[in-house]
């Protein structure tokens, strides 16, 4: 079954043409993500009675979460007709995708070998390089890398020597990626053919919700050399991981493939493993981690494999607005599965009541940065931005808060396409 569908129209259709309403589409969306979730952690052998609409959420879900590879080798039902052959063909696209990466990567490799430039592989690409995930199972949309800040233009200029285009900057990090013109038609779910995309960091930080929390001193390696590098230690992996997670979910983004990636390094990790995370961020501004508790409580809650010391060690240093919120939050509540737009997403993780009250202001009125980030955003990717939402003033976007629920469009745009796409 081919996964091609009419995106760029169906992301126009007006949400009243759709065949649910937005309250019934996010009580689908709570009920498949919860579902799905279990169903990697245990699977069971009968398939569930979901309607027509339910099973088409659950197609999108599979691909915004990234477990449609984890759930063709998993899944022990069929399901309706075209589900099973959804899921294979997604887990082939994911397959075919990676040795294009890899030939990336041994290219960026030399380049960067023959440059003197030391350039570290995250995430995704570390995950695979210690065979942590099967081929088909993890997709990988693009590729996060990191360099000393000292070196930043020389690694932008041996990208761009890749055939890579700069694209917009942030805090956080600097885009590459193929000409516009070469990248092709994105479908429903994964592509084998997409555009190589790279993100490139000079640190590894998050802002939990205001403040910065770094962990490259520990990811980077003591003794580089030119060319790519792994993790400096294998506690530095996870630490990144952890800090991904916790910046996911503070702006409910989080996906249900980051939980299974914890869980699988959790599951690798001994006591004496444990012990050096903890070692890992002495003499930082957060030496105690209270900022891993809530990934890895929900690690626990769905997959297993944390150790019960080590939740009540950072729970400990956790405050009691972020650990009472995560007593009964769900992966759906954190994550893009949840489709409303929220006004103070992740304030819970402010760490003092002046700290609250300016991440408010903020959300109020936003930095210029921000405004024009948001608009750089609009402009490179129309489709999933927000529509004529992206372009309200922020004093629009504030009564709207008040007044009536906003949809996300990171969701609401793959609902569509599944909605309206091809029967399953």
């Amino acid at each position: 079954m081919s996964t091609t569908s009419n995106e760029a129209i169906s992301a126009q259709v007006p949400e009243e043409r759709l065949p649910a309403t937005l309250p019934q589409l996010q009580a689908a969306l709570r009920k498949t993500t919860e579902y799905l979730a279990r169903e990697l952690a245990q699977p069971t052998d009968r398939a569930p009675a979901w309607s027509d609409i339910e099973w088409r959420t659950a197609r999108a879900v599979v691909t915004i979460h990234g477990v449609s590879g984890l759930l063709a080798a998993q899944l022990r039902w069929e399901g309706p007709r075209g589900w099973r052959p959804f899921l294979a063909e997604q887990r082939a696209l994911i397959a075919a995708r990676q040795p294009r990466l890899r030939g990336f990567l041994e290219e960026l490799d030399r380049a960067a070998r023959s440059r003197g430039l030391a350039l570290v592989a995250l995430k995704g690409a570390a995950l695979h390089a210690l065979g942590v995930y099967s081929p088909g199972e993890r997709p990988m949309a693009d590729i996060d890398l990191l360099c000393d800040p000292e070196q930043a233009e020389s690694a932008a200029e041996v990208l761009a020597g890749l055939g890579l285009r700069a694209g917009p900057a942030t805090w956080k990090h600097r885009e590459f990626a193929a000409p516009a013109e070469t990248a092709g038609v994105v479908s429903l779910g994964e592509s084998a053919t997409g555009p190589v995309k790279v993100e490139l960091h000079a640190r590894l930080r998050e802002i939990l919700p205001l403040r910065p929390v770094d962990v490259t001193a520990a990811a980077w390696p003591g003794s580089p050399h030119p060319g790519l590098n792994d993790y400096g230690t294998s506690e530095g992996l996870m630490l990144h991981m952890l800090l991904h997670a916790s910046g996911a979910i503070s702006g409910r983004t989080l996906r249900l493939l980051h939980l299974v990636d914890l869980s699988r390094l959790a599951r690798r990790m001994d006591a004496r493993a444990w012990e050096a995370l903890f070692e890992s961020v002495r003499g930082t501004p957060d030496p105690d981690l209270w900022w891993a508790y809530p990934p890895l409580l929900l690690t626990e809650r769905y997959f297993g494999g944390v150790p019960q010391g080590v939740l009540e060690r950072l729970a400990a240093a956790c405050r009691w607005p972020l650990r009472r919120a995560f007593s009964r939050r769900t992966l759906t509540d954190v994550s893009i599965s949840h489709l409303w737009v929220s006004a103070f997403p992740g304030i819970e993780w402010a760490r003092s009541l002046p700290e609250m009250a300016a991440y408010a202001v903020r959300r109020f009125s936003p930095s210029a940065e921000t405004r024009a980030l948001r608009q750089a955003f609009a402009e490179s990717q129309p489709l999933v931005s927000g529509g004529e939402w992206s372009r309200t003033s922020q004093r629009r976007r504030i009564v709207r808060w008040l007044l009536a629920r906003q949809p996300r469009q990171e969701t609401l745009h793959p609902l569509r396409a599944s909605l309206l796409g091809e029967d399953l």
